[in-house]
């Protein structure tokens, strides 16, 4: 669905190109994570593949057919929900929804059902100027999916939202997978890249260093060890390796014996593996988790 080979796009004033000579693809019906920290180059490759910027070099295709030779119809294939919200802040949430549905030539899906899922059906009729952050972002984010595409570039969809809306918003992203939509991700949150992506690509100083599925990811840089936490009244754990377990006398022993508090594998994180591929630290995903949960949830509020 999007083929990328040596696609070099470099800002003007600029020596160093900000995406240099990356390659890879996108199948039809995948969820394609693209990972790294500000700066990285995905939001550069997003704007690339949406058209926004032009003059690159290499190839890049979408649907089998080359960016710089398709028109105006190619924006009734795809939909975008930039990390930034942008809104008509005198319209109300319906009459943008509206509004952007009449740019396109396909037929458009029922605006009040998309503010429904997204938890805004109450506030339809509430000028966009009065929303939280997070109801802007989920307006963004069905904004996106107003005239049905067949591509989604989404970029940080659940950034500044709160964990109930941010579950809502993968859910569906979930969803349409699984009616066979092509999503990419752009995105420094490895706990969402993990948990949506079938498969990722990390990007930092705009070279692609690694393109796998995160579960592949995670057993190859992980430890081959069981975890287990147990005892009631003074808890111990104890580390066990995976092979040979079966047969192992004091795992089999204190399952049988004592009281088990918590059982997991030793896997690595997205963000571990990333920092052991690229030399480099995600600084933008630290710069979220600082924020409180009380600052999100003020977001949030109407």
């Amino acid at each position: 669905m999007i083929e990328v080979k040596d696609l070099t796009y470099r800002y003007r004033g600029e020596k160093s190109p900000a995406v240099d000579g990356i390659s890879f693809d996108v199948n039809r019906g995948e969820i394609f994570g693209f990972l790294g920290p500000s700066g990285a180059g995905k939001s550069t490759t997003q704007k690339v593949l949406i058209r926004l910027l032009r003059g690159y070099s290499g190839s890049a295709r979408i649907a089998g057919r080359e960016l710089s030779v398709l028109n105006g119809d190619f924006y009734n294939m795809i939909g975008v929900g930039f990390e930034l919200p942008n809104h008509y802040p005198r319209l109300t949430a319906l009459e943008n929804l509206q509004f952007f549905a009449s740019f396109y030539s396909n037929r458009t899906k029922d605006p009040m059902e998309l503010l429904r899922i997204t938890g805004l059906e109450e506030h339809a009729g509430r000028k966009t100027s009065g929303f939280s952050k997070g109801m802007k972002m989920r307006l963004n984010f069905v904004r996106a999916l107003i005239h049905d595409p067949d591509i989604l570039f989404l970029d940080e969809p659940t950034s500044g939202l709160d964990p109930l809306n941010a579950r809502k918003i993968k859910n569906i992203i979930k969803n349409l997978r699984s009616r066979g939509k092509t999503i990419f991700l752009t995105t420094h949150n490895m706990h969402d890249a993990g948990e949506l992506c079938d498969r990722v690509a990390f990007i930092t100083r705009g070279r692609i260093a690694l393109t796998d599925a995160p579960v592949n990811l995670q057993l190859q840089h992980g430890t081959r060890k069981l975890k287990v936490e147990y005892g009631e009244q003074q808890p111990a754990e104890a580390e066990f390796p995976l092979d040979g377990l079966a047969g192992n006398d004091r795992f089999l022993s204190i399952i049988r014996n004592q009281h088990i508090r918590s059982m997991h594998t030793s896997e690595a994180t997205l963000e571990e593996i990333f920092i052991k591929t690229t030399g480099e630290s995600l600084t933008g995903e630290e710069s979220i988790n600082i924020n409180s949960d009380e600052q999100v949830q003020k977001d949030e509020q109407p």
